[in-house]
């Protein structure tokens, strides 16, 4: 299993329920590596897509507690236990843990693979990521050149559980 993920340079992921920073080369990243395969988020996530639909061209597993909530196009687990149950179906190197914070904290554990998308600039976050430079399971594995968008310099890097 992987998680994928764009972060500034504390961490943080999002802010009011979006994203930190729009570039569009970390956006092609993301379609390119979740495209044809399984992403797993939880339901605020869902729900700052447009029009709170699920992603085209993948299999969406929703994670959220509301028995009542139904979405056309996705799978809904209710608990962390349904959630793994749920991707037993599937090849496990298919799989791509998206967000949010919550449910990137959870399922890191479970995630052999990180695909980090760091943005060398500061935000005034309200979510952040697991800091894997400090989480002694994870080792960097792969950092591209840098790269530029209005002003923003970010690199896609590659970590690896040492447990998984």
């Amino acid at each position: 299993m992987k998680t994928i993920v764009c972060v500034d340079n504390e961490w943080g992921i999002g802010k009011a329920n979006d994203l930190l920073y729009h570039i569009p080369g970390d956006m092609k990243y993301f379609k390119e590596k979740t495209t044809d395969n399984v992403v797993v988020m939880g339901l605020a996530t869902l729900l700052s897509f447009p029009g709170g639909k699920p992603l085209k061209d993948r299999t969406n597993i929703i994670l959220c507690d509301d028995p009542d909530f139904k979405c056309d196009g996705a799978t809904m687990v209710g608990s962390i236990d349904e959630l793994l149950e749920e991707i037993k179906k599937y090849d496990t190197d298919s799989v791509y843990i998206i967000g949010g914070a919550s449910v990137y904290a959870q399922m890191l554990p479970y995630c052999d693979t990180a695909y980090i998308t760091k943005v060398d600039s500061s935000s005034d976050a309200e979510k952040f990521f697991p800091n894997l430079d400090e989480n002694k399971d994870w080792i960097l594995s792969s950092e591209s050149e840098p790269a530029e968008y209005n002003g923003l310099v970010y690199k896609f890097t590659e970590y690896k559980n040492i447990n998984v």
